[in-house]
């Protein structure tokens, strides 16, 4: 039992625990002029720093494997960068003679969905657009040549203040251009001081757990830097067909829509479609008829298909450690913190709140929460399935399970830690009798759901192995055996004696089994024993020495050539204490399921029953002679 003052301590931890994220939030909004560059270049530093750490290796100074790579990695922006501003110059002299075909196809529209507001809505937009492209056009040529222009125009600049309106044309230009030399600085001495800031936090942080910190600082740089690497090559195998079906259909500015295409995916989910909207809007405007969208549509499907089911599993698989939900909400709140750029640095930002929860316990909520990793082991989770009375779910995951290993397996390490948890929460008393009803059934529909399992099983020639031992332990031909399975004290005892049974019938046995009621029954036993030479009893409570000799000796009375057998988990010397089989008559008492199958297939001659010697003695009469 937990002491009083856990659950006050806990909620105060929790409380705490998300005043400190709200503040964080707060900060993280509120610096955003600071942050965001700083986040920029500690970004491109995890992913500049296998480069530097591959030049060094070859013995090339440090400053120049460091400038080589910022150079290079700047140089390819700017050029991405000029590609694209001359791209979309290109696309904005040409847009006024999209107008005609965009008009004619919402005019189409239009006429085809009569009555719908909302077409004949966009159709006046587009053409009040159209209208207006036009009458701009026909001012700029009517307009005088620059020696008519009046004077007044002159007039009104040489009024204004000429400090002004050259800091109204530089500023605009200042901070993009100074937040990209900040961050080129910033990367540039996070290389060069790489190590002394890695000494530096991890004297601040974790000097009192070395071994976690340099973890948590290896696994976020091993992460990040993979996935800006692999995300960066994934998406240029993915633009570079792009931009050439594009160019073969006759987009215009196909290199323009590949570029963007391979910034974009580096936003999760949203990018690809944003990436392909563009150009869709485009290939609807320059052709008459609907095949061009039709052709760019299933351009970017197929593309999308390989990269996703294909490309992204070869190259790096799911190595973010998010799961789906949290790459979304992630999106969502970088977002919403930072704007554009944060929906792209969202994915390896959060990437960084994973392993902090994982490395640092305070924060393991974040790992729970965001991770795509199970919370749950396996036999947590199919005790969760049966206590909700969800047999169907627990089957499901049991076939999945059971694509790699044994059904023996499967019992062995998930099943029967499953019922124990149960039975730990039924001697705690926390369970109704409903709930254990609920539990015992939905068990043995488990076991019942597993039968073409094991029938197939059954019909292969191949060993099972305990894989937990060092040493293979082969489950023994159960060819020409007789097995009656029973329960010894409760509806889940019936529950593992049925599992035990499902693994006999694997092995080729002849397996009765019986409920822990029928054992009860006095007239059921004799019947039940006929050509039985095993019997197995079942017990989840550790602690049922003294109900076991009962039976163990009750049974070899009825039939003593019968060998009698215990499956009891929890007698492991540690929970409980070991049982004997001396000390009940039994033949064998054993911990685990693999162990119980040898011992009821072995060809042993049974354990006699221990007759005990009565000290005391009947008293005898003596009859008195009667004299004549």
């Amino acid at each position: 039992m937990l002491p009083r003052s856990e659950p006050a301590t806990v909620a105060k931890f929790t409380g705490r625990t998300i005043l400190i994220l709200i503040g964080i939030a707060v900060i993280l909004r509120i610096g955003q002029e600071i942050l965001v560059p700083l986040a920029l270049a500690l970004l491109l530093t995890f992913a500049l720093a296998p480069i530097v750490s591959f030049l060094r290796k070859r013995s090339v100074p440090k400053i120049v494997a460091v400038l080589f790579a910022v150079i290079s990695a700047f140089s390819a922006i700017a050029l991405f960068s000029f590609l694209v501003a001359t791209q979309v110059a290109n696309l904005a002299e040409n847009i006024p003679t999209y107008q005609r075909n965009i008009v004619e196809k919402v005019q189409a529209l239009s006429q085809a969905g009569s009555g719908n507001g909302v077409l004949e809505h966009l159709s006046r937009v587009v053409e009040r657009v159209g209208s207006e492209m036009q009458t701009s056009a026909a001012v700029s040529q009517e307009a005088p040549s620059p020696t008519a222009r009046e004077p007044l125009p002159v007039e009104i600049v040489t009024r204004s203040n000429p400090i002004q309106t050259l800091g109204n044309f530089i500023l605009p230009l200042i901070s993009p251009f100074a937040t990209a030399g900040l961050v080129v600085i910033l990367v540039i001495f996070m290389l060069l001081e790489r190590e002394d800031l890695r000494d530096r936090f991890i004297r601040l942080v974790g000097q009192g757990d070395l071994h976690r910190t340099t973890a948590a600082l290896q696994d976020a740089g091993k992460r990040v830097g993979k996935y800006l690497l692999m995300q960066l090559v994934v998406n240029t195998l993915y633009a570079v067909p792009i931009a050439l079906g594009l160019w073969i259909l006759g987009i215009p500015n196909a290199m323009l829509w590949g570029l963007l295409t391979l910034v974009l995916r580096f936003v999760p989910y949203i990018g690809p479609v944003i990436g392909m909207v563009l150009p869709l809007f485009l290939a609807l405007a320059i052709a008459p008829g609907w095949s061009l969208v039709l052709w760019v549509i299933a351009l970017f499907a197929t593309i999308e298909i390989i990269s996703n089911n294909v490309i992204e599993p070869w190259l790096y698989g799911s190595h973010t450690g998010l799961s789906p939900l949290a790459i979304i909400i992630s999106a969502i709140f970088w977002s919403w913190l930072w704007g554009p750029l944060g929906l792209i640095l969202s994915t390896p930002l959060t990437v960084c709140l994973v392993v902090l929860g994982r490395h640092v316990p305070q924060f393991g909520f974040l790992d729970v929460l965001l991770g795509n990793e199970a919370v749950l082991e396996p036999h947590e989770k199919l005790y969760q399935r049966l206590l909700a009375g969800d047999p169907s779910e627990a089957t499901d995951n049991a076939e999945d399970y059971l694509e790699e290993e044994y059904l023996s397996e499967y019992y062995e390490k998930v099943g029967l830690p499953a019922l124990m948890l149960g039975e730990v929460d039924r001697q705690r008393g926390v369970m109704t009798e409903e709930q254990i009803a609920l539990f015992a059934s939905s068990c043995r529909s488990l076991v019942d759901n597993l039968s073409d399992i094991a029938e197939e099983e059954e019909n292969e020639d191949s060993d099972i192995e305990d894989t937990d031992q060092d040493i293979s332990l082969e489950l023994p031909d159960g060819q020409g055996r007789s097995v009656l399975c029973a329960g010894g004290r409760g509806e889940m005892d019936d529950a593992a004696a049925a599992m035990l049974a499902q693994v006999l019938e694997v092995q080729g046995a002849m397996v009765r089994t019986a409920s822990y009621a029928d054992l009860v029954a006095r007239a059921f036993v004799p019947v039940a024993l006929d050509d039985i030479e095993t019997v197995i009893i079942s017990y989840l409570n550790g602690n049922s020495k003294s109900h076991a000799r009962l039976l163990v000796r009750r049974i070899k009375r009825l039939k003593p050539t019968v060998r009698v057998g215990l499956l009891v988990p929890a007698a492991n010397g540690r929970d409980n204490p070991l049982i004997e089989p001396s000390a009940i008559d039994a033949d064998f008492v054993c911990q685990t399921l693999s162990e119980t199958v040898v011992g009821a297939l072995t060809i042993a001659p049974p354990t006699a029953l221990k007759v005990p010697v009565r000290k005391v003695t009947r008293p005898r009469l003596k009859l008195a002679s009667v004299a004549s």
